[in-house]
């Protein structure tokens, strides 16, 4: 059985912690919350619980469709066994509507679908406000290599189309959503970090209620109420 051993990082939503066995790590799921860079926060009762269960199907469903991640299996209500990898310093965005910051930000109204799926790039850098960047960014910064990054689009857009296809099919439309990437010991490039109502923007297809993050970041309503309902309806 594995037990948590050191606390290796805590970050606004999750702690990581060592293992006996060097290759894996223990993720905790929090109730914190936070939005705009930090600036708000709040802590929002079995938060933590509804995105540790709904990144462990999500999880499933993308590997069951030959997308490679870090997740082993689910521990608890609130832990996760996960390969441990090392992270590339990239937040990976695919957009299928405007909406967020790119609707602020270009003056786009909300909501507006795009003739094209939109896939960006943000350096994690909590000090510069997680810039956008561009992949000749990246190769500069020594984030990535241009043949990984390209594996790493390929990869996010293969899983925007399985996640669209099963989101639908529940009625949920998935508006954008945030990943990351990290290598394991044998250099493969496995998706990680999670998969949950923090880092996508889903929405109610026939009514466009928010099911997501934004309900706390612009008090549209219960948060644990809007995750509990993609729960059930991807369960």
């Amino acid at each position: 059985m594995n037990e948590k051993l050191e606390l290796l990082y805590e970050g606004k939503a999750k702690k990581i912690y060592s293992t006996a066995e060097e290759d894996k790590i223990i993720i905790y799921y929090k109730d914190d919350l936070t939005a705009f860079n930090g600036v708000k926060k709040s802590s929002i009762q079995n938060k933590g619980k509804l995105n540790n269960e709904i990144s462990e199907i999500l999880f499933k469903v993308l590997e069951n469709h030959g997308i490679k991640t870090h997740f082993i299996r689910k521990i608890n209500n609130r832990e996760q066994l996960c390969q441990k990898l090392t992270i590339f310093k990239l937040e990976v965005i695919v957009r299928n509507v405007i909406a967020g910051s790119m609707a602020k930000n270009l003056g786009i109204p909300e909501g507006t679908i795009p003739p094209n799926v939109i896939y960006e790039l943000c350096y994690k850098n909590d000090e510069y406000k997680d810039p956008l960047i561009n992949e000749h960014h990246a190769v500069a910064l020594n984030l990535a290599t241009y043949k990984e990054l390209d594996y790493i689009m390929n990869v996010a857009l293969k899983i925007n189309d399985i996640l669209k296809i099963i989101l639908d099919k529940e009625s949920i439309r998935l508006v954008d959503f945030k990943i990351e990437f990290g290598k394991n010991e044998l250099g493969e490039i496995l998706l990680a970090d999670e998969i949950s109502p923090d880092t996508c923007r889903l929405w109610d297809k026939q009514t466009n209620e928010r099911l997501d993050k934004d309900c706390f970041r612009r008090d549209l309503g219960s948060v644990e109420e809007a995750y509990l309902k993609i729960l059930k309806r991807i369960k």
